[in-house]
């Protein structure tokens, strides 16, 4: 009986093999490239917010010295004698702060020439009061530019939270302006209340546009904290800085006023308006650090958050790479597998030549073996002719 020769294996074909570790690499490529941009993202967003928390840090150097500044002018003005301890202290610490970190603000030369001026300023005695108040304008108007240059140069103006920018935006250009302005008005109305009385309406019209300078950046100021407040979500942050806002709010108005001439008069009384001043400036003196420590603290925050998704992103590109590996190392075992059965020979088959042999002669369909033919057959040669069979019988007779 014939024995059917085994089938032979189909060998997987080249493409066919290489087909899931592609689709794992097409997989791979995608979700490799979005992790990528999600580690980028959050690293810009990072050292965004670091560079923030430098300008931070010069902003809090710098209040002082606009606060020693204001008060030196104001003594220069009224006569008043003035140690200068403390701007020299001031200028000192913001020159350190600057010497750390002004390299990355790119505010070293601008410090430089304020310094320069802040300098001569303090060596010299200006010939009388107004001369003082032209000098110090002068001064105080660089002061403002360096802080313009600090909120540039460190990305706070380009904040992407609501809350932050308000604060930044409170802490870096307007409570300067206001503090700036405010003194400037205390100190114009000593002046006008010195001049002759021919000058006085020129001086009114002087200490009016003055008086709207210092209002504004107040008003904005106001505004911006409250909107601060209202679009933030820390908790902390309405209770500490509403309550010295609102004070600084009342002294703001009170400088207003005062910055008037009273009903049936055309000159400002000097002496409230200067103690008006006076109590603006301390208002926003205990205003700004508050206005800083919420900024600093709500850019802590965000680089923790930032961190956090940082290491998430790690994370998951650690469990997608194992996970990717673990496929493709079962893939390539069973392509291993499947190759090594196409090339072994089934089990209980013979060798291919002995198949082949095998194969290869067959008796006719009925026959049963030679032996059994011969045992059924005559003497002679099977399949012989009778007359030859019986030739040698005939020949002895």
């Amino acid at each position: 009986m014939a024995v059917p020769a085994p089938r032979a294996r189909r060998r997987p074909s080249t493409l066919g093999r290489l087909l899931p570790l592609l689709l794992i690499a097409a997989l791979l490529a995608p979700v490799g490239l979005l992790l990528t941009q999600t580690w980028q993202h959050t690293g810009d967003d990072r050292d965004l917010a670091a560079r923030e928390r430098l300008g931070v840090r010069y902003l809090r150097a710098l209040g002082p010295v606009t606060d020693a500044l204001v008060d030196a002018q104001s003594a220069a003005v009224s006569g008043r004698p003035a140690s200068g301890e403390a701007l020299a202290r001031a200028v000192e610490e913001a020159a350190a702060v600057d010497a750390r970190i002004g390299v990355v603000l790119r505010s070293q030369e601008r410090w430089a020439g304020l310094r320069a001026k802040l300098e001569a300023l303090r060596d010299r005695s200006p010939a009388d009061a107004s001369a003082a108040f032209t000098a110090y304008n002068e001064v105080t108007d660089l002061l403002l530019a360096l802080h313009r240059k600090v909120r540039e140069s460190s990305g706070l103006v380009r904040d992407p939270a609501a809350d932050s920018f308000f604060l930044q935006d409170s802490a870096g250009q307007e409570l300067p302006e206001a503090v700036v302005a405010a003194g400037r008005l205390a100190d114009l109305g000593t002046l006008v209340a010195r001049r002759p009385a021919a000058e006085q309406p020129r001086g009114l019209i002087e200490l009016t546009a003055l008086r709207v300078s210092a209002l504004a950046p107040a008003s904005d100021l106001v505004d911006n904290l409250r909107s601060a407040v209202d679009s933030s979500e820390s908790t902390d942050l309405g209770a500490n800085v509403l309550t010295p806002l609102d004070n600084y709010q009342r002294a703001v108005e009170a400088l207003g006023a005062y910055s008037v001439p009273a009903g049936g008069t055309t000159a400002v009384d000097p002496g409230r308006l200067g103690a008006a001043g006076l109590n603006a400036h301390t208002a926003a003196r205990q205003l700004q650090p508050v206005i800083l420590a919420e900024l600093d603290a709500l850019l802590v925050e965000r680089i923790d958050g930032l961190d956090r998704d940082r290491w998430l992103t790690t994370g998951a590109a650690a469990v997608f790479v194992l996970l990717s590996g673990w496929l493709a190392a079962l893939l390539i075992t069973a392509d291993r597998r499947a190759r090594r059965r196409a090339t072994t020979p089934a089990a209980g088959a013979g060798s291919p030549d002995e198949s082949t042999a095998a194969d290869a002669w067959q008796p006719p369909i009925g026959a049963g073996r030679p032996s059994d033919q011969r045992a059924l057959q005559p003497v002679g040669a099977a399949g012989e002719p009778e007359a030859t069979q019986w030739g040698p019988f005939d020949a002895a007779r």
